[in-house]
């Protein structure tokens, strides 16, 4: 019989559209605004002081707040609105700073999904910046100590290259800002030395003299330092990025700000202390030589080891910028914890090198981040939080020399937690400077809630038209292409939250799109149906004649849209991108219930029967 679908067809398309319908659902239920306190240390649970404290607080200035606990290592806790979270957070950070142990206060959203809806791993949409906001970072790049660690790295090289050269000097100064002084014993072999280092070191200014000894002087232009502060933010802005990549955030603004800042925007971010736990430190290590006994204090470094001090070498083996890859692993004998680490060739040398005479001496593996402190001073009679930078370096492997390492080798001694974070800092990328987090704080709706409410209103007027438009001009038919395209709403949100899509402004103008596309679909096979009947072809002739011969101009034009889109996709950036996921999703999803759920509630309304006439 014509226009009818055997059984199991039709229980597919009833069981895709139930399957949209559930996986929809989240996005009726909002998140919870919400206060998360985390432990600054990966691993360590938050105790149960830190929550009564944090509670208290929260009771003694009198904001309300429901559902605090301990969620796995963490504390959430649950309030009514996004003013009352903001001043949560403060109070909170203000109550914890006096304990012991250090927490890092952030603002979450927590999800009210029911219980078996998140079972079957069915979570809202995220919304972007412009809808929902998120947190906002402002990091701050050290360029001052970037300028002083090439210096100090110009004062070894030229050390080298003279001995090397076996040019003897007297004395090499950099105590000068920006200038390194190099004294000889006679003119003759400083013009030796200029001659060596001049072509070598066109960056600096030469000049020379005579200061009871002759001398060069090495200058940094200020053309270099430029040059050094670009590569060492740019570098930094590279290596954020990546790490928000590891974070999973969807579409995130990672920018650049001026001479030495970098801006870090997180639409849609599910766990701020995370972020910024990630972003905020420093994936800074150096490898050192465990010290002799015998050697002179001015040869050593002290650095903190499991509670004790472990004095190393000064002298620098290499550093965590020659590192490439880092992954976690188990060592097969303890079974515990290990980070697999490996080096560009230029570092792979660089250790051969270092320990092939040093077989039996221990190898010291330091780790340094960069945090802040938060201190609260008086200023006008208010107490003002500001953030202090501090750099902490401690030493977490202290390993003896086995054989000479090369571009592979592992570091261990590590909790879970400890080389899970590690491996994924070093993974994301070294950073050529220091950096600290100036300012942390809540992005509101950059267009308002105003343009939330006129997002909404517009998808609601359009759909709206477009239902009274198709049930007054094709009635029967126009009830179909309403319930199809209802279908196809729900099956469009379904995807994106599916997908963990972030939707934006622009994708709301998407979304309104889609909806005209749609239609436009049910329109052409309506129109090729009519044609078909004003030919005098039978009812049931006419609908399989309209979906049929209708389908490849949809085809078509569908996939010269979508390719479209996907050009945006790639090509573009931030809301671009938003608006093409939007569209993408909604090309497929509309040819779907257009031809395939369009045609299966005609096909409830006439198939197999014989029809004298058509409502259209």
């Amino acid at each position: 019989m014509l226009n009818t679908y055997p059984l199991w067809k039709n229980l597919l398309i009833i069981g895709v559209v139930l399957l949209g319908v559930v996986y929809a659902l989240p996005n009726i239920y909002p998140p919870d605004f919400a206060v998360q306190i985390s432990s600054e240390t990966s691993g360590t649970a938050v105790t149960d002081l830190a929550l009564k404290t944090a509670t208290g607080a929260l009771d003694e200035a009198q904001l309300e707040y429901f559902g605090a606990e301990l969620a796995g290592q963490n504390v959430l806790i649950r309030l009514p609105d996004d003013d009352t979270q903001l001043k949560a957070k403060t109070v909170i950070q203000r109550a914890l700073h006096d304990l012991k142990q250090s927490y890092v206060v952030a603002l979450n959203s927590a999800p009210t999904t029911p219980g078996w809806l998140a079972a079957i791993r069915a979570e809202p949409m995220k919304y972007g910046l412009d809808l929902r906001g998120g947190v906002h970072f402002l990091m701050e790049v050290d360029t001052e100590n970037v300028v002083v660690d090439r210096m100090a790295s110009l004062e070894t090289d030229i050390k080298r290259k003279l001995r090397e050269a076996k040019i003897r000097y007297k004395e090499v100064d950099a105590s000068s800002r920006g200038i390194l002084k190099i004294s000889f014993d006679d003119s003759a072999t400083r013009a030796e030395a200029k001659t060596l280092l001049e072509p070598q070191y066109r960056e600096f200014a030469f000049t020379q003299g005579v200061d009871g000894l002759p001398f060069i002087a090495l200058e940094i232009t200020e053309a270099t330092i430029r040059s050094i502060e670009d590569f060492a933010v740019s570098q930094n802005l590279q290596t954020i990025r990546n790490r928000v990549n590891e974070l999973g955030v969807s579409e995130p603004l990672v920018q650049r700000l001026g001479r030495n800042r970098i801006v870090v925007d997180l639409p849609g971010v599910q766990d701020t202390a995370e972020a910024k736990r990630i972003l905020g430190k420093v994936a800074t290590l150096e490898f050192r030589f465990e010290a002799g006994p015998d050697a002179p204090r001015s040869t050593t470094l002290a650095y903190d080891y499991e509670g004790r001090t472990a004095d190393l070498e000064r002298s620098i083996i290499i550093k965590g910028d020659r590192v490439v890859d880092a992954t976690v692993g188990f060592d097969p004998e303890s079974g515990q914890p290990q980070v697999n680490i490996s080096l560009d060739s230029e570092g792979g040398n660089l250790m051969h090198r270092a320990t092939r005479h040093n077989i039996g001496r221990r190898l010291g593996v330091v780790f340094i981040e960069t945090k802040t402190r938060d201190s609260y001073e008086q200023v006008n009679g208010e107490e003002v939080r500001k953030s202090v930078p501090y750099i902490e370096k401690r030493v977490i492997s202290l390993a003896t020399v086995q054989a000479a390492l090369g571009v592979q080798f592992r570091i261990t001694g590590l909790q879970a937690g400890e080389a899970r974070e590690l491996a994924l800092l070093l993974r994301a990328g070294a950073l050529a400077a220091d950096m600290f987090i100036a300012e942390e704080r809540t992005v509101g709706a950059s267009l308002g809630k105003e343009n939330i409410e006129t997002g909404a209103i517009s998808v609601a007027v359009g759909l709206g038209l477009v239902l009274v438009f198709m049930l007054l001009y094709y009635r029967v038919f126009g009830i179909a292409a309403n319930l199809a395209l209802m279908a196809n709403l729900v099956m469009l949100v379904a995807v994106m939250s599916s997908i963990s899509a972030t939707l934006t402004l622009p994708g709301i103008a998407g979304i309104v799109l889609t909806v005209g596309m749609a239609v436009d679909a049910n329109v052409l096979i309506f129109s090729r149906i009519k044609e078909e009947l004003a030919n005098r072809m039978p009812p049931q002739a006419a609908i399989n004649a309209g979906f049929e011969r209708a389908f490849v101009t949809i085809f078509d034009a569908n996939i010269t849209t979508l390719i479209v889109a996907l050009i945006l996709y790639t090509i573009g950036t931030g809301p671009i991108k938003g608006f093409a996921i939007t569209l993408s999703i909604g090309i497929v999803t509309s040819m779907f219930t257009a031809i395939v759920v369009t045609r299966a509630i005609i096909n409830t309304f006439y198939g197999g029967r014989n029809v004298k006439s058509l409502s259209i």
